[in-house]
């Protein structure tokens, strides 16, 4: 008798280690998915802002909040997956879309220098810093978190993306700011000083994951 029982034993223990995988990997997924609902929608009402006010800061901003969204995609892959490995490789592809958004978004502010056309709809697209603001602050609050109750680099190199993309944002209130002062030529310019602040957290988030790759 007492033999099945430690039997039975042995198998609850095995199966509570299972638990805390499928637990952690349920746990990622969740704070991905609610980082991703959030910046998504942020972009989707940016998206419809620059299309009425045609801002390059507001684009530089638009761009990476999307690129942002989307970076979301293979970290979920990788807690689906629950792979340390495909976690890294999640973490390198968030380093990598970073990167792009910044060379996007800075070709397009030195467009912007060399043929002028300044925003309009100011008020609109104030409006439209706000919500990138607000939205990854709640991206990042959720991914840090999230990164290190599990100890994932990927995540954390995530929320500390989101964290300064929402500074990135406060930019756009101020572009709006400085044009309706009458200074036109400040919508690129910011736009350039956003491309700037995207590349150093390109290189902040990489040695976040390659520090974390090394341990």
């Amino acid at each position: 008798m007492s033999v099945s029982h430690t039997h039975h034993h042995g198998h609850d223990h095995s199966h509570g280690l299972v638990q805390d995988s499928i637990k952690r990997s349920r746990e990622g997924v969740r704070a991905v998915l609610v980082s991703l609902g959030v910046l998504g929608l942020a972009a989707l009402a940016q998206t419809l802002i620059f299309v009425a006010s045609g801002s390059v800061a507001l684009l530089a901003d638009l761009i990476h909040n999307a690129g942002d969204a989307l970076t979301a995609l293979p970290l979920g892959i990788a807690f689906v997956l629950r792979s340390e490995r495909a976690e890294r490789g999640a973490g390198l592809f968030v380093v990598a879309a970073i990167f792009i958004s910044a060379c996007v978004a800075g070709m397009e502010a030195l467009r912007r220098l060399i043929d002028p056309a300044p925003p309009d709809h100011l008020w609109v697209l104030a409006a439209a810093g706000a919500i990138g603001y607000v939205a990854n602050r709640i991206a990042a609050q959720v991914r840090l978190r999230a990164g290190r109750r599990l100890g994932s680099a990927a995540l954390i190199a995530d929320g500390h993306h989101a964290r300064a993309d929402a500074y990135v944002s406060l930019a756009v209130i101020a572009s709006a700011a400085v044009v309706a002062a009458g200074v036109p030529i400040a919508d690129p310019l910011i736009g350039l000083a956003i491309t700037l602040v995207i590349l150093r957290i390109t290189w902040q988030s990489w040695r976040t994951v390659r520090g974390h790759e090394h341990h």
